[in-house]
């Protein structure tokens, strides 16, 4: 409900003058029982607590105790700042990264962990803040600036990749199986130097997509990969180092520093469908 107007203080605080009473206590409570009009014409009662207040306000500081200030608080938070949230979140979230995250869990874990302080903000505050200043929403990728590359000649870097394919017949049984598709591009040329469908995506299967990509197009100077589990493993460390191949990954949970002109997933996922 909208404040009242000072001039509407004043006539509450004249009628604690002329109602009945021997106190004046007495007088604010039959003053508490009385309904007056707004200046939109709509009626108002007060409580007797609210009265006294203005009475002592209006006799301590005259008619500008009676104007309504805005809290100097206001908007800001009086016990944890949205700052400080912002870095009990930063610390939290690392610990989420392989399950699916909510607000009630990021709460709960910061309390547990003295990251915050229950006493100090409460779980309906916590939600409000997140909200209001978009605490959870995604970081633009740590506003890193992207710039496409590509290399000057074939050779020079392949692009390898996987995605899952469709689901076919195994043939074994009536049971259907997805494909995954293991594909190696030239950065250069945009030359496919090798596709293959596993039903497995393990070391075995890029081992042999690695040898056949590698009796088809030569042996590159570079092999950039993400740090999927296949791509890490010792085998192809030794395979890209007895050739004279340089392995290279790109940085942890940053799947767009592989972007080139287009994404060697995109170009993988279009081969996909063409094959």
């Amino acid at each position: 409900m909208k404040q009242p107007s000072v001039y509407l203080k004043m006539r509450v605080l004249g009628a604690v003058d002329t109602v009945e009473g021997r106190t004046r206590h007495e007088r604010v409570h039959h003053v508490a029982a009385l309904t007056f009009l707004d200046e939109e014409g709509r009626p108002r009662q007060f409580t007797w607590r609210t009265i006294q207040t203005w009475y002592y306000r209006y006799k301590n500081h005259g008619i500008t105790g009676m104007t309504q200030r805005p809290r100097k608080d206001k908007g800001q938070a009086r016990k944890v700042k949205p700052e400080e949230l912002l870095e009990a979140l930063n610390a939290a979230q690392p610990h989420f990264h392989k399950q699916r995250t909510n607000k009630r869990a990021l709460y709960r874990f910061c309390i547990e962990n003295g990251l915050l302080h229950a006493d100090r903000i409460a779980q309906t505050t916590f939600y409000r803040f997140i909200r209001e200043y978009d605490l959870l929403a995604p970081s633009d990728d740590d506003h890193k600036k992207r710039l496409a590359f590509s290399m000057k000649y074939a050779n020079q870097l392949w692009q390898a990749d996987t995605m899952f394919g469709p689901y076919v017949d195994t043939g074994l049984s009536s049971a259907r199986k997805q494909t995954k598709l293991i594909a190696f591009i030239d950065d250069a040329s945009r030359v496919l130097c090798h596709g293959e469908f596993f039903f497995e995506e393990n070391v075995d299967t890029l081992v042999r997509a690695v040898r056949a990509a590698f009796y088809k197009r030569g042996v590159p100077e570079q092999l950039l990969v993400d740090n999927g589990s296949i791509y890490c493993c010792q085998e192809i460390t030794l395979i890209c180092a007895r050739v004279g191949c340089i392995l290279r990954h790109t940085a942890v949970r940053d799947a767009a520093a592989k972007g080139s002109d287009r994404s060697s997933a995109s170009r993988v996922g279009r081969l996909g469908k063409l094959g």
